[in-house]
């Protein structure tokens, strides 16, 4: 079973930066697509990105492009999340998960399971 923990948040002003990572385990990781999911206080879940098994592909929210980047490092098996000139609206708790149905639509958080524990991303004016 795969299992992540994030880390990298915290809290920024706004324009600033923060690099998110996602440690995972487990022989299959490389196996999977893997994203970031992010969840603001009373809102629903909201795909941020996304990246292939190989690392060859990637797709972002249109909220987020242009200003973060997702990567992954399978040897460490590890995904990062690069965010950049970050906006009070960013504010959330940021979740890495495997994407493990792939019949739904890339950018559905439905698709994704093993979820982490989440990290707190504050963005503040």
């Amino acid at each position: 079973q795969v299992q992540v923990v994030e880390s990298g948040g915290g809290l920024v002003q706004a324009g600033g930066s923060l690099r998110l990572s996602c440690a995972a385990s487990g022989h299959i990781f490389s196996s999977y697509d893997m994203g970031w999911i992010r969840q603001a206080p009373g809102k629903e879940r909201e795909f941020v990105a996304g990246i292939s098994r190989s690392g060859g592909s990637t797709y972002y929210a249109d909220s987020v492009k242009g200003r973060f980047t997702i990567s992954r490092d399978n040897a460490k098996i590890t995904v990062y999340l690069q965010m950049n000139s970050l906006k009070p609206e960013d504010t959330a708790v940021y979740y890495c998960a495997a994407r493990t149905a792939t019949y739904l639509f890339q950018n559905d958080p439905d698709g994704y399971g093993y979820w982490g524990q989440g990290t707190q991303v504050t963005v503040s004016l």
